[in-house]
């Protein structure tokens, strides 16, 4: 599908574009479903992680208003991306109109968000490890709360002018985006007039939302190398290592597909690198909840709590149920 430029260069903003998505791929259909059991499955799981943190007093602390802004993150990402893959797989239905089109924002921004949530767990197990006695002095619940509204609004301010370069752009050569969804860089190099301003934007959000994340979790983790040196005892190494684990697993979950799709972006099939893509933007969400519940000690305490609460419950309707009071 292609639309025509004249040679007075007038403006061409499409009413709708087409999203190839994952029709060219013979399996596309299996895929689709795929991802909508990975949906339900994301959605139940940190859904469980916000209710078990909410109904247990003692995860109400910075460490865990950090899980549960990632468990909240992680919905908004599935939400953002899953559900219109689905709607066109079952109306096979690939157009989206332009204003549809622009609201790639949230996909963006819940993507950078996820990034970010790394950054803030990554500063709290920074503090936990290499400042242990002023930790609940420094890292207090108030100052978690100002420090993820602040990389929300940072965010928010930093893609909204993202999206507002793209309204700048006339699209005269092709409404076909290569992409499962309206992705900045397949949108604006459909453009025919000039999208340098559209090339930094996506080269700033890139540095700002994936290298300086991983730049600053790594310096972290090697400040965290060096505390963990000075521990005499290997006991007590370990036990420090041992609250860095799931954060260590998340980390390489959600760097290592992006770092592949830049790495061999250039090399490899369109296909390959739109499943990819799909694949790096929805797992997370699904296994970062997994991974806290079952690497994490507090949580798997709080697991116990909660089914042995349930149990008391059921044991004393049955008491009720059979002994009633007169």
């Amino acid at each position: 599908m292609s639309l025509n430029y004249s040679a007075n260069n007038i403006f061409v903003r499409p009413e709708m574009f087409y999203i190839r998505g994952l029709r060219d791929m013979s399996f596309a259909n299996c895929f689709y479903i795929f991802l909508f059991i990975v949906y339900i499955f994301a959605v139940f799981s940190n859904v469980f992680v916000i209710m078990l943190i909410n109904l247990d007093q003692s995860l109400h602390n910075p460490k865990y208003l950090a899980v549960v802004h990632l468990a909240l993150v992680d919905l908004g990402t599935t939400t953002a991306v899953i559900p219109k893959v689905i709607e066109m797989f079952l109306f096979n239905s690939s157009f989206i109109s332009y204003e549809a089109c622009l609201a790639m924002f949230f996909v963006h921004f819940f993507n950078s968000m996820q990034s970010l949530s790394l950054v803030i767990l990554a500063y709290d197990r920074f503090l936990a490890i290499c400042f242990p006695l002023q930790y609940h002095s420094i890292n207090t619940n108030s100052r978690m709360v100002g420090l993820i509204v602040s990389l929300w609004m940072f965010a928010a301010v930093s893609l909204s002018i993202t999206v507002l370069l793209i309204t700048r752009l006339s699209f005269c050569k092709s409404t076909v985006i290569n992409s499962y969804f309206c992705d900045h860089g397949p949108v604006y190099r459909l453009a025919c007039n000039d999208s340098y301003p559209n090339l930094i934007a996506g080269w700033l959000d890139t540095a700002l939302f994936l290298f300086t994340p991983l730049g600053l979790i790594l310096c972290s983790y090697i400040l965290i190398g060096v505390a963990l040196l000075k521990i005499a005892s290997t006991d007590g190494r370990q036990k420090a290592l041992k609250t860095c684990i799931s954060h260590i697993i998340l980390v390489i979950i959600f760097y290592v597909p992006l770092a592949i799709t830049y790495v061999t972006a250039q090399f490899v099939d369109s296909n390959i690198r739109i499943l990819n893509n799909s694949l790096s933007a929805t797992i997370p969400s699904m296994m970062n909840p997994i991974i806290y519940t079952l690497k994490t000690d507090e949580m798997k305490a709080a697991i116990k709590k909660l089914y042995k609460r349930i149990s008391r419950g059921r044991e004393s309707k049955v008491i009720n149920i059979k002994f009633p009071v007169k």
